[in-house]
């Protein structure tokens, strides 16, 4: 089966420590602020600020108290994520399923991100590496 719907990387997903200087520093990078957003996850809330540079993107999250603590004691690592831009997520979903790739989630997931939401699904790579297929809606 040849997959043939990956047309370019949507962003870098990095977690942060501290929004309050993580913004700062990818801002004298030439990156704006673009989108920022609120996510409920385990219980807690964090943030979710996305930075672009021309046609560069990198998300930058920071997870709620429960999860950051080992976010910060990660020695090497910290790229969680890239995303792959898809235009229609549910055949995405559907054909990776069908490979047999190792999908984490049951089902697209959907945001509250951009103007109109996102649905994203996330692949896991052999290395534990994550690539996630989203969908801008």
């Amino acid at each position: 089966m040849k997959i043939n719907f990956i047309h370019k990387i949507q962003h870098i997903g990095i977690p942060v420590h501290n929004m309050e200087i993580s913004i700062p520093f990818y801002e004298r990078l030439g990156f704006e602020n673009v989108m920022e957003s609120p996510f409920e996850f385990d219980g807690g809330f964090g943030n979710c600020v996305m930075m672009k540079n021309h046609e560069v993107i990198v998300e930058l999250y920071q997870m709620p108290e429960k999860q950051l603590a080992e976010i910060k004691q990660r020695k090497v690592g910290h790229i969680d994520h890239f995303a792959i831009d898809v235009e229609d997520v549910d055949y995405a979903f559907e054909a990776l399923k069908k490979a047999g790739f190792d999908i984490i989630e049951q089902e697209p997931t959907f945001l509250a991100f951009w103007k109109n939401g996102t649905r994203f699904f996330n692949v896991k790579g052999p290395s534990g590496e994550i690539i996630e297929f989203n969908q801008i809606l």
